[in-house]
C-alpha cells in the first residue's frame, strides 16, 4: 500500500512516525518548503510547548475556541498523558510548568524534533521537499497527486497536513474535492497600539492582567507583556483566539479593558489606600506601591493620574485616588492592528471538521483521504493545545490507514 502525506509538519511527521513498517508499504511525506517540523522548531521561543499538563478531557476542550465536535472524539484516543508518554518511552522526558505547559526537559525543541525524525527514520518513511500540490485526482483504485513541479503521485491513501494558510485561495485543491472550507482569519496575535506612550515600557510584563474585549462577551487572566508595538503575553493571545473572527471583522480596530491587578475590586483597592491613608500616611505614594506592580509601570500610571512625585498617601487627592482606582482595575487601550509571527502562524479556519470521521480521522465524503492537524478548523489558545492536537489527529490518521 501507498500512503502519501502532504505536509511535514507536527501533524504530518507523527502521524508518519505512527505507521510501522511493513513488507510492500510506502509511505512518502510531501513537504513544499525545503525543511520539516519548522513550527516544532520555533515554537516556545525555540523550547518546544509539547502539550499542556490538563489530563481532564472535558476540562482541556474548553482551550479549543473551535472544534470542540471533533476533539470530543479525538482526545480521548490520544490524550495529553498518550503524548507524554510516546515521547517518554522514545528517551524523551517532559517536564510541566507553573502555568501547565508541557516542554522537553532539555528546554530544546530538537529534543522532540529528533525523536519523531529517529521514529520516522525507524519506519522507513521518505520524505520529498520542494513538493507543492496543485490538485488530487481521484483514480479507479485510489489517487494521482499533480505537483506543480509537473511530477505526480500515485497514492492508495492520503493525508492531508499541510497545516492552515492565510488565504482561502491557497485551499483550492482541497475545495475541488467537494469539501467545505471555513475562510481562515488569524489566531494567536499581538495587539498593536501605534505610538501609544505605554509602549515605552516595552520588555516590561505584569504576572497576572485581567483582559477584556469592549463589546464582546471575551475576558482572559494571565501574564501579559507590553512590547515596541503594542501588548502580547499569554492573556494577550488567549483573547485573539477567542476573539478570532470578531476582531477580523472589526479590521482590528477595537478597544480594550486592562485590570492590572488580575482580579482586584474596586472595594478592595479602597480598603488597601484606607490602609495606606491611616496607617503609613507619610510614605511618597511612588515608593510605596502597596500592589506588586512593576516599579516602572507603576511610576507610569501615577503619572497619567497626574500624581506628583512629592505626594504621599496621607495627603492624596480623592479625585486622583479615583483616577488611580480607574487607571489600575478598568485602563481602556484602543487596538489598531495586530502582528502575527509567521513562523507560530495559527489559524481560524479551515476544512469543516463536519465532514470528517472523528474516530478515523478519514473524510466522509472521499473514502482513503484523511485529514489531521491545523488544515482542520479545530485551533487552541495558547499553551500547547494546538500541538496536542496534532498529535491526536496524527497518531488516529496513522492507525486508521493502516487497519483500514
Amino acid at each position: 500500500m501507498k500512503i502519501a502525506i502532504i505536509g511535514a509538519g507536527a501533524a504530518g511527521c507523527f502521524a508518519a512516525a505512527n505507521i510501522p513498517a511493513q513488507a510492500g508499504n510506502e509511505v512518502v511525506v510531501f513537504e513544499k518548503t525545503s525543511k520539516a517540523l519548522q513550527k516544532v522548531k520555533v515554537s516556545g521561543g525555540g523550547r518546544c510547548n509539547v502539550t499542556h499538563a490538563c489530563f481532564d478531557i472535558p476540562e482541556l476542550i474548553t482551550r479549543y475556541p473551535r472544534g470542540k465536535q471533533l476533539l470530543r472524539k479525538t482526545l480521548y484516543q490520544f490524550s495529553p498523558q498518550n503524548t507524554i508518554d510516546w515521547f517518554e518511552s522514545r528517551g524523551v522526558k517532559l517536564k510541566a510548568e507553573a502555568d501547565g505547559r508541557m516542554f522537553p526537559v532539555t528546554d530544546n525543541s530538537q529534543t522532540i524534533i529528533d525523536a519523531i525524525w529517529q521514529e520516522m527514520m525507524k519506519q522507513q518513511v521518505q520524505v520529498r521537499y520542494h513538493k507543492s500540490v496543485e490538485r488530487i485526482e481521484k483514480a479507479a483504485t485510489g489517487f494521482i497527486i499533480h505537483f506543480a513541479d509537473k511530477s505526480t503521485y500515485e497514492a492508495d491513501k492520503i493525508l492531508i497536513a499541510s497545516g492552515g494558510f492565510p488565504k482561502i485561495e491557497q485551499y483550492k485543491w482541497i475545495q475541488e474535492l467537494g469539501f467545505e472550507v471555513h475562510e481562515p482569519v488569524p489566531s494567536l496575535f499581538t495587539f498593536n497600539m501605534p505610538k501609544h506612550p505605554i509602549t515605552e515600557l516595552m520588555g516590561l510584563s505584569v504576572p497576572d492582567a485581567g483582559v477584556k474585549i469592549s463589546g464582546a462577551k471575551i475576558s482572559e487572566r494571565g501574564p501579559l507583556l507590553i512590547t515596541h508595538w503594542g501588548m502580547s503575553g499569554p492573556v494577550i493571545l488567549r483573547c485573539s483566539a477567542w476573539a478570532a473572527r470578531e476582531l477580523h471583522e472589526k479590521n482590528y480596530d477595537f478597544q480594550i479593558v486592562v485590570n492590572w491587578l488580575g482580579d482586584v475590586r474596586d472595594d478592595d483597592m479602597r480598603e488597601q489606600i484606607q490602609y495606606l491613608r491611616r496607617e503609613q500616611g507619610k510614605q511618597l505614594v511612588q515608593h510605596k506601591n502597596p500592589f506588586d506592580l512593576p516599579r516602572r509601570l507603576w511610576e507610569y500610571q501615577l503619572q497619567q493620574c497626574g500624581i506628583k512625585e512629592e505626594t504621599r498617601w496621607g495627603e492624596l487627592p480623592a479625585a486622583q485616588q479615583n483616577k488611580l482606582i480607574e487607571k489600575l482595575l478598568r485602563d481602556i487601550y484602543h487596538i489598531k492592528g495586530k502582528t502575527t509571527f509567521k513562523e507560530e502562524f495559527v489559524t481560524c479556519g479551515g476544512v469543516s471538521t463536519s465532514e470528517v470521521n472523528a474516530q478515523t480521522m478519514e473524510s466522509k465524503l472521499v473514502p482513503g483521504l484523511y485529514f489531521a492537524g491545523e488544515i482542520l478548523e479545530a485551533d487552541g489558545i495558547t499553551g500547547g493545545y494546538n500541538f496536542q492536537h496534532a498529535w491526536s489527529s496524527g497518531w488516529i490518521a496513522a492507525h486508521s490507514m493502516i487497519r483500514r
